[in-house]
């Protein structure tokens, strides 16, 4: 049986995932959780231990000590608790010391590299879940129709600008015009702000970044992206086909499909 080390960020995509990953594989997973608020099913896991996220020597130590040579990162690593009471121990705070910025990327890459150093290859998030990708394709009943197409394309062009500053990935549109740009608060806060600003009939729209790096922090959408658009009664969201992962596939597109939602994969 293949041991696979999982850094676990917010979410339920750590535990979605994780389920899936084993139903299809000889797998031991050995979770390491960087929040209190990780998923309560992927605490209840034999194997999970509870980090800081600046405890990366720790970390290292204990996938050592547990013989793990392979890493995912799987979950919402997010802005506004990255450095909220960040414990670093001396290599996380060497590890700082050397970063060009203090960017949430730029912390994960170094971490990335520390794992290298010491024998551990952090693997895409989509290394054992080929079709865990959008599609280039329609999933529900509903599809966007002309005037829809018109808001994507410029909600698109508006989200990509975004990603390319690192602030966001996801913009809530209407009417051909951006209602909500998505900043440090995350995608669902996001969403329901633009709900607030755009009333009904809001379509969302998350993009992947320009250089998307398959290992760290791929833009996701799941059950939970649906029941938000559920909640400011949206017409449908939209995700970048191959660059982002669509989780819970089955559960998301049933529960669209009831609240008449469209969920498209665009290129």
């Amino acid at each position: 049986m293949e041991k696979i080390g999982v850094i676990v960020g917010n979410g339920r995509l750590p535990f979605s995932i994780m389920k899936e990953i084993e139903r299809n594989n000889d797998i031991e997973f050995f979770p390491v959780g960087l929040f209190d608020t990780v998923d309560k099913d992927v605490q209840k896991h034999k194997n999970f231990k509870k980090f800081n996220i600046g405890e990366v020597g720790n970390i290292t130590k204990y996938f050592i000590k547990s013989n793990i040579k392979k890493i995912i990162m799987l979950g919402k690593v997010e802005k506004e608790l990255i450095f909220k009471n960040v414990k670093f121990d001396k290599y996380g705070e060497k590890i700082l010391e050397n970063l060009p910025d203090k960017k949430d990327e730029t912390l994960l890459f170094g971490v990335i590299a520390f794992f290298k150093l010491n024998g551990i290859s952090v693997v895409p998030q989509n290394f054992f879940l080929k079709k865990v990708l959008f599609e280039n394709r329609c999933y529900t009943e509903k599809n966007p129709d002309k005037e829809d197409y018109i808001t994507i394309k410029l909600g698109k062009e508006a989200a990509k600008a975004l990603s390319e500053v690192d602030a966001g990935q996801t913009v809530v549109c209407k009417d051909s015009s951006v209602i909500a740009l998505e900043g440090i608060e995350g995608t669902d806060k996001a969403i329901l702000r633009g709900g607030e600003l755009g009333g009904e009939g809001c379509i969302i729209v998350k993009m992947s970044r320009p250089q998307q790096d398959m290992r760290v922090d791929i833009p996701t959408i799941g059950v939970e992206t649906i029941k938000t658009l559920i909640k400011i009664k949206a017409k449908g969201v939209v995700g970048e086909a191959g660059k982002m992962i669509f989780t819970d596939q089955e559960e998301a597109i049933k529960l669209a499909n009831e609240n008449n939602i469209f969920i498209i994969g665009i290129k």
